[in-house]
Formats: structure tokens, sequence, C-alpha cells
């Protein structure tokens, strides 16, 4: 306490979340992989919880690469997904023909990327007519899943998630 009470001006926190979009900041833009001790200065700075350094030349000390890779590989899916470039969408599809190729189409031509695909024909919760798509999307950002799932609404299918 003595110490900190001496030479910390401050204290701020950052969640998860915010650490994991810095270990893939740090990965995609400078080439290094830090465990999420080592992001966190990393985090706060990305996320404005620093005040008073907008224009200033900061320095984020970066330690420790003692990361497990299956907790890297979440990481930089949760990042993915907190930085709007993975989107998982649920669709309530009429089960007929042409359906999994109109949706198809309409990703296309918005430049998603399709990663996964899971159909489901049979759920408790749709009409026994109707079946399940669920896709996993690689996208540029949020406005872009927005715009997908805005083109997919407008063409009548109904989107089950949020």
């Amino acid at each position: 306490f003595e110490y900190c009470s001496k030479y910390v001006d401050g204290v701020v926190t950052v969640s998860d979340d915010e650490i994991s979009s810095a270990i893939l900041h740090l990965i995609e833009k400078q080439k290094l992989v830090s465990e999420g001790a080592g992001a966190t200065p990393v985090a706060a700075v990305m996320f404005n919880k620093i005040p008073d350094i907008k224009g200033k030349k900061v320095v984020c000390l970066v330690s420790g690469g003692n990361i497990d890779v299956t907790i890297l590989s979440r990481v930089i899916k949760r990042g993915l997904l907190k930085s709007g470039r993975s989107d998982t969408l649920t669709i309530q599809l009429e089960d007929r023909p042409g359906q999994l190729r109109d949706v198809s189409e309409i990703i296309s031509k918005l430049g998603g990327n399709v990663v996964s695909v899971h159909h489901e024909r049979a759920s408790e919760d749709s009409d026994i007519t109707d079946c399940l798509l669920r896709l996993v999307l690689e996208t540029r950002n949020f406005d872009h899943i927005r715009e997908i799932r805005q083109a997919l609404t407008a063409a009548g299918f109904k989107i089950v998630n949020k």
C-alpha cells in the first residue's frame, strides 16, 4: 500500500472481452502474442479507460506470452465476435427447395462469408413445415452484420436470434 500510494496515479479496470479484443489486436496489427494480463494496458487504451491521453504519445508495456493455445483460440473467436467480424444467424425457413440458395445469394452479394452451416428439420419450437438454418459468418464489422440481417429480413426471411 505504501508503494502504491507513492507511485500509482490511478487504477482502471478492463473486462475479459476488452482483453480479448486487445489480444486479437496485438496479434493482427503488431504480430505479438500476449497473455491476458500482459494485454491489459492495450485494452485500457483501446477502450478509452485512461483519461487525458488523447493526442499524446502513449507507451503500453506488453508482457508475458504464457497463453494456452486452446485459450488463445477462444480469445480469437471472442475477439472476432466482439469486433463484429463474426456473427451467428439462426433463420427459420420454410422447408422447401431453394431456401438455402436464396439465403446464400443474399449473404454472398453483400460480401459475407459463410464458415459454418447447421440445418435442423425437426425443432420443437417451429412449425412442422419449417426448419432452422444456423449460419456462422465472417463479416467486416457491426454495420456489415446489420446490412446482412436487414437484407435477409427484407427478402422475407425470419431471423430468430438477435
